[in-house]
């Protein structure tokens, strides 16, 4: 066992992991952030992307060790004082899911991608998005919510 000290949604977390244990495991099973989704636990479907010191990562392919010392923040620490964050907002407003198996981390994902591009294009979106599967192929939607999203967090940004 390998003692981790990793701060979760802006908790404190100070635990005995295996030294082998994925990211999504650890925070599924000892912190109980069930939000985070094993998806293909291959890394490729980023149902599991969580955000590591702010950059998205598929957690299904970190190890728990890696974590030591770094923040993570799930699905659920993007909500503050019971408001969702704009992103959540916008896949609601917007019909971006169809089971919601893959919302967590498109979610994440986008997040990420509108801290690096502000204001992307459809087509940045879509780029961006590359790496997230939606086994329901709702990604219209999807798309309409980053974009949607990225307009709110700028009258956001406009208006602070």
């Amino acid at each position: 066992m390998t003692r981790i000290n990793v701060t979760v949604d802006g908790v404190s977390n100070a635990d005995d992991v295996e030294p082998r244990m994925l990211l999504v495991h650890y925070l599924r099973e000892v912190v109980g952030k069930v939000g985070t989704v094993v998806g293909c636990d291959t890394s490729n479907c980023g149902a599991c992307t969580v955000h590591l010191d702010g950059r998205s990562v598929k957690s299904c392919n970190v190890l728990a060790v890696q974590a030591d010392g770094h923040e993570v923040t799930t699905i659920e620490g993007l909500a503050s004082n019971g408001e969702l964050h704009p992103m959540q907002a916008a896949f609601h407003e917007n019909h971006a899911l169809q089971c919601g198996y893959c919302t967590p981390g498109m979610i994440m994902q986008a997040v990420d991608l509108l801290r690096e591009n502000p204001d992307p294009s459809e087509e940045e979106i879509r780029v961006g998005l590359e790496g997230n599967l939606c086994r329901c192929t709702g990604y219209h939607n999807i798309v309409k919510a980053v974009a949607a999203a990225a307009g709110t967090m700028s009258s956001e940004r406009s208006n602070a």
